[in-house]
């Protein structure tokens, strides 16, 4: 066993604690005060200094004995509007809030983190900087602590998340594309409206907006090269207002995920055409606006190399399992967008303990022996990106 686990271990109690207490009293995105306020508490008797950004949002930094580089660890804090049913005896205090993605887990590992770094600060060679984020639900958070300075002077940065397809024990961290952009797409088709009598004296959305739905499926089919993954998942589609009534507007929202960027401006380009080329046939209008939700993230290749040796000393050798990259989505590429970093999904499945259920099912449980691990991987990278 690493050094730096023992040290994780020997915390492990208070790492656990903390992480209950947050999951007791969730809060949704941006409204995280309760969280901030706990977190501050824990960072006041460590006697690391912070300040508040954003909404709820806190940047702490540690400075070592000596000079070097800036390494920032991320955790983030906000929580899902889920009825709880994991039946944990810490279960939500407030009805419909859930911390169903383990963001309370990993807020408290990278809490775990500062603890164990605060008393090595005499030996660090440079600084720390803890991010405690808001809103990565919303997609928000990283922006605000990147406006408000909390990314300058930094050289690297590490995120990570919970995985229920990796045992506890088990990490994945390589170079590449690991999670997916994502944007939402709007599109409005408008006509004019009639009698249902008389459709010929009207210009219908409906029909020429179902035409559109099934066809841009043939965009991903023969416009992308079929070895980029592509999904555009049609979550809503509103039309009209009553059976006799020829619809004026027809509306759709479309979510997209991709990784290539050159990717996303093809399909972005094929919707505007295809919508445009729909609504010249019927003789209506369309207008299409697109709405950037998060970049696709791509790990570094030098530090991917890094954080897999930091991951060996912590999880030992050939716990650094394969695992393809993921279709979902979440805010830390912005960081990556300011600087090199790198992600790493950390194993919590547990079948024993009926730890098997994805982030935001209404049964989440994370098998809490996994937060150690966590918590020494994130120490273990930051000392090793500093020492390099």
């Amino acid at each position: 066993m690493s050094d730096i686990l023992v040290k994780a271990k020997a915390i492990e109690e208070y790492i656990i604690n903390f992480r209950r207490v947050l999951h007791e009293e969730p809060e949704l995105s941006g409204q995280e005060f309760k969280t901030q306020e706990k977190i501050m508490k824990e960072l006041d008797k460590l006697q690391i200094p912070y300040r508040k950004v954003g909404n709820t949002s806190i940047v702490a930094t540690l400075k070592g004995g000596k000079d070097g580089k800036t390494v920032a660890l991320r955790g983030d804090i906000d929580a899902l509007p889920i009825n709880e049913e994991s039946g944990v005896e810490f279960s939500s205090k407030n009805p419909g809030i859930m911390h169903g993605c383990g963001h309370d887990a990993h807020a408290a590992m990278v809490l775990g983190a500062a603890k164990i770094l605060s008393e090595m600060k005499d030996d660090i060679k440079g600084t720390v900087r803890f991010f405690f984020q808001e809103g990565e639900e919303t997609f928000s958070g990283a922006k605000k602590i990147i406006e408000e300075g909390g990314m300058d002077g930094v050289d690297a940065c590490l995120g990570m998340h919970g995985m229920p397809t990796l045992d506890v024990g088990s990490v994945n961290v390589v170079p590449g594309y690991r999670l997916s952009g994502c944007d939402t797409i709007y599109v409005t088709f408008e006509g004019v409206s009639g009698h249902g009598s008389a459709p010929h004296l009207a210009k219908d959305t409906i029909h020429p907006a179902c035409i559109f739905v099934t066809d841009i499926q043939g965009i991903i089919t023969k416009n992308v090269d079929p070895q980029e993954p592509v999904v555009l998942s049609v979550g809503k589609f509103i039309g009209g207002t009553k059976a006799n009534i020829i619809s004026k507007y027809t509306e759709i929202e479309i979510s997209m995920r991709y990784f290539d960027t050159k990717v996303r401006e093809i399909v972005h380009e094929a919707i505007k055409r295809h919508g445009k080329a729909i609504a010249d046939a019927f003789e209506i209008k369309v207008d299409v606006k697109i709405e950037e939700s998060t970049p696709s993230l791509y790990n570094d290749e030098d530090l991917a190399a890094l954080a897999n040796r930091s991951a060996t000393k912590v999880f030992g050798e050939g716990h650094n399992l394969p695992m393809s990259r993921q279709m979902a989505s979440e805010d830390m590429p912005y960081y990556f967008q300011k600087l090199k970093g790198v992600y790493a999904f950390i194993g919590y499945r547990n079948e024993a303990k009926g730890c098997i259920y994805p982030p935001h099912h209404e049964k989440f449980k994370i098998d809490e022996d996994y937060m150690k691990y966590g918590t020494a991987f994130h120490v273990q990278f930051a000392l090793d990106f500093l020492n390099e």
